[in-house]
Parts: structure tokens; sequence; C-alpha cells
């Protein structure tokens, strides 16, 4: 992906589907070990979505196969 704040590009996409992916995750994985560090806006992303994961509005799901 390889653009500025990828990571918070990612959360966005899970928050409008309201699922988190293994794709997704996968993507914020790759992101974090390519860029060695993690941005303040990218952080308060990941934040953002571990908070909606822990009130239930977005899920933890199986591949969807076409994200």
């Amino acid at each position: 992906m390889r653009t500025q704040y990828a990571i918070r590009k990612l959360v966005e996409k899970a928050l409008d589907i309201k699922k988190l992916t293994p794709e997704i995750e996968n993507e914020i994985n790759s992101e974090l070990t390519e860029l060695g560090y993690i941005s303040d806006v990218d952080y308060e992303a990941l934040e953002l979505l571990m908070s909606e994961m822990d009130a239930g509005r977005v899920k933890l799901v199986p591949s969807l196969g076409y994200l």
C-alpha cells in the first residue's frame, strides 16, 4: 500500500464495512513490519478500531474473499 497513513486507510475500510477481515489485518501487519514504526495518526486509528471492536460495532470475521 505504501501511502501516507496507510494503516489509517485500512482501519477506515474496516470501520466502513464494520468487519475486520484477515486480509485487512494482514495488510495492517505488513505495513507495520515494513515501516518499523507507527505514526500518531495511524496509532489513533488503531485505538479507534480496537475500541469499536470492544464495543461490538466491528466484528472479526473470516475472509470475505472479495476485499
